[in-house]
């Protein structure tokens, strides 16, 4: 009888002369097409010289699988490390290059080569410093009279994932997001109806899956004797109560139980984005 001989673990190498964020988000996203431990990341971030980089690619050679995805900015590292890899036989990928070459082509502008740029203290990383901090005063309905200054309102029953769709959306695209908690038996505030129908989202999710995250929520916090919470004839109740507040209000909604935070946040974001260019 043979034995199956086992899948070799490819290594990821992503290196960047600045956080090295952008190459393991990109290696991240891709990673997750991939059966879990296929693939494993291994950031290595700030470059600071081309001398660094024959040592690490020798380390790397170490690896039996591996490949290099790199955001080297600098033209001379991205140079090095092509040569040392192709002496190596190691794979590399370079995510920016392709691209950078191109706009600088079409544009006909040299690109400015400078690290780091992309985390610079401009004025759309202070926008979404003080978004985060609007998602935060005026989260989980604080201050109902807040939500009139919000770009958008995201309404939903405990557990549709509101504060951190709330958080993402300020966080990532700079919007200016509050919550509002809808709570069975108890009239949303009024503030709710004064405000532009097309800023507000509905959070919905199947009652079923709900329930499943209210149960272990409830374990996990000691809540054994209080069975409202995740009783399914309460939350069947409570999606009514939503559907009804939703229809009422005139809002757009969004289906939530399949989606990630990413994905919710991403729709809703178009979903705002596609009603600013009706209106202007």
């Amino acid at each position: 009888m043979t034995t199956a001989t086992p899948r070799q673990k490819l290594t990821v190498f992503t290196m960047s002369d600045s956080s090295g964020e952008t190459a393991e988000a990109v290696a991240r996203a891709v990673m997750v097409q991939f059966p879990p431990d296929t693939v494993s990341i291994y950031r290595l971030p700030q470059i600071r010289s081309s001398q660094q980089i024959p040592q690490l690619v020798r380390e790397i050679a170490q690896q039996n699988l591996a490949i290099v995805a790199y955001t080297l900015v600098l033209p001379e590292y991205r140079e090095t490390l092509e040569a040392e890899a192709n002496k190596r036989r190691i794979p590399t990928i370079d995510l920016l290059g392709s691209l950078m070459n191109r706009v600088s082509h079409l544009a006909d502008v040299q690109p400015l080569s400078q690290p780091g740029r992309l985390h610079l203290l401009d004025e759309t990383y202070f926008k979404r410093i003080e978004a985060v901090d609007f998602a935060i005063r005026y989260d989980d309905g604080k201050n109902h009279d807040g939500i009139l200054e919000a770009d958008v309102v995201l309404v939903g029953v405990s557990r549709t994932s509101k504060t951190p769709n709330c958080m993402y959306l300020a966080h990532h695209y700079g919007l200016k997001a509050a919550n509002v908690p809808l709570v069975y038996g108890v009239e949303p505030p009024l503030s709710l109806f004064k405000i532009d129908s097309r800023k507000i989202v509905g959070l919905q999710i199947d009652p079923y899956l709900l329930q499943e995250i209210r149960s272990n929520r409830a374990q996990i916090l000691g809540m054994h004797n209080q069975n409202d919470y995740a009783d399914p004839d309460r939350i069947t109740q409570e999606s009514r109560q939503a559907r009804k507040l939703f229809r009422e209000l005139k809002c757009h909604t969004i289906d939530v139980s399949a989606k990630a935070i990413e994905e919710a946040s991403s729709e809703i974001y178009l979903y705002l984005r596609e009603n600013q260019k009706r209106s202007e």
